[in-house]
């Protein structure tokens, strides 16, 4: 506006951000806190999922024999298995829908 900079132009919310509510996932086998660190811990085995998860819920749910979906909010995120240490991504709910020009 009129050659300001951001700075004068920013004013503090009236509203304190207290953050997300704990998040339950009552549809999958198990809520899990995300480590500081970023990971999954069950049992003995730790997932590497990220560290901007950090002492966020995630759901977790087996989807096929040792095969566990990992979700936070509405979102999926990826899957693990009991072999590797870290999650795979799941399909792009963003991505574009392209639907074929023809039946053929």
């Amino acid at each position: 506006m009129e050659g300001r900079c951001p700075a004068q132009l920013y004013r503090t919310s009236r509203r304190p951000y207290a953050g997300l509510a704990d998040l339950e996932y009552p549809f999958h086998d198990r809520t899990v806190t995300v480590t500081t660190c970023g990971r999954i811990c069950i049992g003995r085995r730790k997932i590497n999922l990220s560290q901007v998860f950090a002492g966020q819920n995630v759901g977790i749910k087996e989807v096929a024999d040792k095969i566990w979906l990992v979700s936070f909010m509405h979102y999926d995120l990826g899957f693990f298995d009991h072999e590797a240490g870290r999650v795979e991504c799941a399909p792009n709910p963003f991505g574009a829908k392209v639907l074929p020009m023809s039946p053929e």
